[in-house]
């Protein structure tokens, strides 16, 4: 077997007597896989962005559902002193 070296512009493969589609087949591969993580990733970073503006909008209307209970609680005990007030002219 002889070890010949393929030189490509980024990739230096040595090879033992392998054929050219073999070494085609090998470079999709890595491109592939190179490819697949890459989309991967960028799918993760889009559904993590998605998910904290999702949180910040739920953070907003939890705040506003606290304001509201104690605006409600607010206006049972303005309602109980004026009924108060009523009952003792």
């Amino acid at each position: 077997m002889k070890i010949r070296a393929v030189t490509g512009s980024i990739i230096t493969f040595w090879r033992w007597g392998m054929e050219n589609e073999i070494v085609v087949a090998f470079m999709a591969l890595i491109g592939s896989a190179i490819g697949t993580i890459g989309g991967i990733m960028a799918s993760s970073k889009l559904t993590n962005h998605r998910l904290e503006q999702l949180e910040k909008k739920v953070d907003k209307h939890n705040s506003v559902i606290e304001r509201t209970y104690i605006l409600e609680e607010k206006m049972k005990v303005a309602n109980h002193r004026i009924d108060d007030l009523e009952k003792g002219e």
